[in-house]
C-alpha cells in the first residue's frame, strides 16, 4: 500500500483518526472541492487509518491543492 491517502474527511477528523491510531502523517493537504490528503511515515500508518475511514476513502483521481495555497492548511 501507498504511504498516500484521500479521504472526504475535514484536516482535523484526518489528524485525529491518525492520533487515535499512532499513525505518523508527514504531509496532509486540502482536496478540491472537499476532502484531505495525507502521507504516513509508514504504509503501515497508511493501511491502519484507510481501514479506519472504510468507505471514506477516496478512490480514483483527485484535484490537489496548488503548494502554497491559501486553501492548504
Amino acid at each position: 500500500m501507498s504511504r498516500a491517502v484521500n479521504v472526504d474527511a475535514t484536516h482535523d477528523e484526518v489528524v485525529a483518526m491518525a492520533a487515535k491510531h499512532g499513525a505518523v502523517i508527514s504531509a496532509i493537504e486540502a482536496l478540491q472541492p472537499s476532502g484531505t490528503r495525507v502521507v504516513f511515515m509508514n504504509a503501515d500508518g497508511s493501511a491502519i487509518v484507510a481501514k479506519a475511514f472504510g468507505s471514506r476513502v477516496i478512490k480514483g483521481p483527485v484535484i490537489r491543492t496548488p503548494w502554497g495555497s491559501s486553501l492548504a492548511r
